[in-house]
């Protein structure tokens, strides 16, 4: 006999939620913010066919979907505290329940958090995320702080870069071929992003703009520039590749790095003098990071090469509302 809606929510996803006052069970959850707080909210909408493919795992999918929403929060440099879950489902399938709930949950208790409502229907595979997080006043990160003279960095994974994720797209479109481990790892990659909840927190006060990176790092970084009024310039010798990407060509490897989106790294700016203190950001957080470039006075975004000769690339970062085959999500 197939599970009914609260039969499905009872199952797999109610669990006590000590983080909330009310959770699951009620028409609204309560939540109770920390003295002198505010909320950091958002939201995130994973879609089959746009932002995954078919083929990934239950479990994986469930982390990507908490993942994406937690590393809004890690750019805010907010507290996760809570989420809610909205979940259309095409049937009820109870092995794939069973496996995005145990992706989904392994990651919210590995930052602390609990699920605390929702909503479940029939229709086309479709999570909708919804994190609540806290920051004390005057110190989230945003994206209006750059100032010119300011230092450019990037996170990345300790031996990794960004790229990765689309690099295993192209492998499964069949443009690229790989190795079985070097697919691997850059599925893993595309499938299973590590959002850095503590470098955002470690960033508080030090950081003067960040924003994460999800719709490819030229792309994201014309958000701040937009937002802060300034320009940059990138050393395209600096930014971070791995050792599966740099075996593409090298202006596929900047391609992918730029433009390739679904990194989710932080991309931030910092205080020209304050290298020391990123990278002991970094270290604590057990994140690598790399200074890319630098914020200028006059507006736009220039790549340059390692002797600082200019360089033309076509960059177009992720659009939803273009062909699914333009961008780096599914």
């Amino acid at each position: 006999m197939s599970l009914g809606e609260f039969d499905l929510i009872r199952k797999y996803f109610t669990r006590p939620t000590p983080q909330a006052v009310l959770g699951i069970g009620d028409d609204c959850a309560l939540l109770q913010p920390a003295a002198g707080m505010q909320w950091a909210v958002s939201s995130d909408m994973l879609v089959e066919g746009r932002h995954f493919l078919s083929t990934v795992r239950p479990e994986r999918l469930g982390h990507k979907a908490l993942a994406v929403n937690l590393s809004d929060l890690a750019a805010c440099g907010a507290k996760p505290l809570a989420f809610t879950l909205a979940l259309a489902l095409p049937r009820v399938d109870e092995g794939f329940l069973a496996g995005l709930a145990q992706g989904l949950f392994d990651l919210a208790d590995a930052h602390g958090i609990g699920l605390v409502g929702g909503d479940t229907t029939a229709g086309p595979l479709n999570l909708c995320i919804t994190v609540f997080g806290e920051v004390p006043p005057g110190q989230a990160l945003r994206r209006d702080g750059a100032r010119p003279g300011d230092a450019l960095w990037v996170s990345h994974p300790p031996g990794g870069g960004l790229g990765d994720a689309r690099l295993a797209l192209e492998a499964f479109r069949g443009h690229v071929s790989l190795g079985a481990a070097e697919f691997e790892a850059v599925r893993t990659a595309m499938e299973q992003p590590q959002p850095r909840v503590a470098l955002g927190l470690a960033l508080r006060g030090l950081a003067t703009a960040a924003i994460d990176v999800s719709d490819g790092l030229a792309g994201d970084l014309g958000h701040v520039l937009q937002r802060s009024g300034v320009g940059a310039q990138i050393h395209l010798a600096d930014l971070p590749i791995s050792a599966v990407l740099a075996q593409q060509p090298q202006r596929r490897q900047w391609q992918w790095c730029l433009a390739g989106g679904d990194d989710y790294e932080l991309l931030f700016t910092a205080p020209a003098a304050a290298d020391a203190a990123v990278h002991a950001a970094g270290a604590a957080a057990g994140v690598g990071v790399r200074r890319i470039g630098q914020i200028t006075a006059e507006p736009g975004l220039r790549l340059v090469d390692g002797g600082g000769q200019p360089v033309a690339l076509a960059l177009r970062g992720f659009d939803h509302f273009a062909a699914a085959a333009d961008g780096a999500d599914a």
